[in-house]
């Protein structure tokens, strides 16, 4: 594997840093929870803080992978120029698993045992999660996630696995389907990919569905590496009110141009999560098929006519347009709906490695801790997708979920659920086990 360590700025001169501070105080950039600017010399070490970024370079997650490694890069500069963590400074070490699970394993072993770090982060494919996260609490090694998989609040992880960054399945699909069934219907067919992210739309949907007086008819699982989907469609019961689906990887163009070609101008209501074309361009001409279809979003692709002003400073910090797009490039689509869970998770982090006063890898106990007693996130430039309640005994975020429809070729949002729509949470408790 190819390693990529990004050095800290802890050669920026005084009069610069200042410059620096300046600027970002008169562009809000400034955090509003953190203490004030420490300076790295003040630390008890000038050592800096080690964070694994478990990455997807290559393999099927590779596309939501390469922004996930450029929104780290925004995050990690910002927290360096407003003096680090505790006054020293952070280093982001990279490892590509290969969106592997054997290789998400071997990676957490060499983020601990090679690289020394002090915690990893990031990992986004639910079947990586699940097969890395035993070896990182066999390690001690914190493991804070950005996927969405109701594995870390459903209590079948460990203690030193968190999602504080990103809302899970249950609770997005708990949350839109009441907005689904009064909207667009009541028989629902899903089409999910064959692995545990794709379980977890299996398991959670049909409840959710079933709360609000409707019925999931038809359930079709198919394998993430799919190239052609012509041979699932046929199985779509011809009295479907609406198709729900949700796929990922490098086949997703595939398999809407399919699905338009099989349906025509004469298909179902259809909402699908962002996953199917994550990273797509809408204006490609074989998406036409998708004018006046609904998605959900985690963060909308496309800049609001409600737009915050931290959702303006973050797009500005990791170089996308209002289009959702790469400002250097129109065509290189970015993951939007998903990647700001890596931004607020490095905010996480910082709010909990200060809390527990973090010095280095003998406070994991007490970072760990710390994290369990946040509560919640306020909307602001650490959390430019909205507000959040932190569950710390279940280790997993809860907020706002968006409804978007496809429209002139855009995405704009139509409905925005509050955070109790997410439903109960889950009852686990990691605070029960040992650390």
């Amino acid at each position: 594997m190819t390693d990529k360590i990004i050095k800290p700025s802890s050669l920026i001169s005084r009069r610069s840093t200042l410059k620096v501070i300046g600027a970002a105080a008169g562009t809000g950039l400034i955090s509003t929870t953190a203490p004030g600017f420490v300076r790295y010399s003040q630390a008890q070490t000038s050592e800096p803080i080690k964070l694994g970024l478990e990455l997807h370079r290559t393999g099927i997650g590779a596309s939501y992978g390469r922004w996930y490694e450029r929104v780290a890069n925004a995050a990690v500069k910002i927290i360096n120029d407003e003096g680090g963590i505790n006054g020293r400074p952070v280093q982001l070490i990279v490892e590509d698993d290969g969106t592997d699970p054997k290789r998400g394993a071997e990676v957490i072993e060499k983020f601990a045992t090679q690289h020394k770090v002090d915690l990893v982060f990031g990992t986004l494919f639910s079947n990586v999660v699940v097969g890395a996260a035993p070896r990182a609490g066999e390690l001690k090694m914190p493991y804070l996630v950005v996927s969405e998989g109701t594995h870390v609040s459903s209590g079948s992880l460990n203690r030193y696995c968190f999602q504080p960054g990103i809302t899970d399945v249950r609770s997005q699909v708990t949350a839109m389907a009441p907005w689904m069934t009064k909207n667009l219907g009541k028989k629902v067919t899903m089409m999910f990919p064959d692995y545990a992210f794709g379980y977890d739309h299996r398991d959670n949907l049909p409840p959710a569905i079933k709360a609000q007086g409707g019925e999931v008819i038809e359930m079709i699982a198919v394998p993430p590496t799919e190239t052609s989907f012509t041979r699932y469609l046929p199985r779509i019961p011809a009295d479907t009110d609406v198709l729900y689906h949700v796929m990922v990887g490098p086949s997703v163009l595939t398999f809407v141009t399919e699905l338009g070609e099989f349906y025509g101008s004469q298909h179902p209501a259809i909402f699908g999560f962002i996953d199917s074309i994550e990273a797509v361009d809408l204006k490609t001409p074989q998406l036409d098929f998708l004018e006046g279809t609904y998605f959900w979003e985690g963060n909308p692709r496309y800049a609001q006519k409600d737009q915050s002003q931290w959702d303006k400073i973050y797009r500005a910090a990791v170089g996308v347009d209002d289009n959702g797009a790469s400002i250097h490039d129109p065509k290189d689509i970015s993951t939007y709906a998903h990647m700001f869970g890596v931004w607020e998770t490095l905010f996480v982090i910082k709010e909990a490695m200060q809390k527990a006063g973090y010095q280095g890898p003998q406070d994991k106990a007490k970072f760990i801790e710390a994290l369990e007693s946040l509560e919640k996130f306020d909307e602001g430039r650490d959390h430019p997708q909205g507000d959040k309640i932190f569950n710390g005994k279940n280790h997993q975020a809860y907020g706002h979920q968006n409804i978007s429809k496809v429209e002139s070729g855009r995405l704009n949002v139509v409905h925005r659920t509050a955070i109790e729509d997410g439903g109960p949470q889950s009852p686990a408790d990691y605070t029960k086990m040992a650390l």
